[in-house]
């Protein structure tokens, strides 16, 4: 999917300066398994994820990705893990700030397809046998899967 038509309206008003924005990380799990993807942008793999339009609940945008990117329908049951991530410059200039804000999903119908074309795989994945996964993303993982029942805030960095 392209940059959301709110971000393009931004940015012919501020440019290149650090925008602000709130993310959303879908952990969507299935039995014993995870749900990960191949990004089509930089070949990573990790879970479903994207911005929350405005006015839109977080947890009701976490669900919408999931549909959007991999075809699924999903139930956001709890928010696992807040944090600020460090800023972002994409290759054209623009900077943002994200707030990501990852929910643990839990998987109700559908196969996982490359759905929109952000995506070039997608599948389910036992957590002993996650392809390459980098660290930052299986402390997302982690935290979803916890089982704690709040949400793990980081600070004070």
């Amino acid at each position: 999917m392209a940059t959301p038509d709110f971000v393009v309206s931004l940015r012919e008003r501020i440019g290149h300066a650090p925008l602000p924005l709130v993310g959303v990380t879908a952990v969507i799990v299935r039995g014993d398994e995870v749900l990960v993807g191949r990004r089509a942008d930089n070949g990573a793999w990790q879970c479903v994820s994207g911005i929350v339009d405005p006015g839109e609940e977080p947890a009701d945008a976490a669900v919408r990705e999931a549909l959007e990117e991999a075809g699924i329908v999903v139930r956001a049951t709890r928010l696992a893990l807040v944090q600020q991530l460090d800023r972002i410059t994409y290759a054209n200039g623009d900077q943002v700030d994200y707030l990501d804000l990852v929910f643990r999903c839990e998987w109700l119908s559908g196969d996982p397809h490359p759905a929109d074309g952000e995506l070039t795989e997608v599948d389910w994945f036992a957590l002993s046998a996650l392809p390459d996964v980098d660290d930052f993303h299986r402390r997302k993982i982690a935290a979803a899967l916890s089982g704690e029942a709040s949400a793990v805030f980081f600070g004070g960095r």
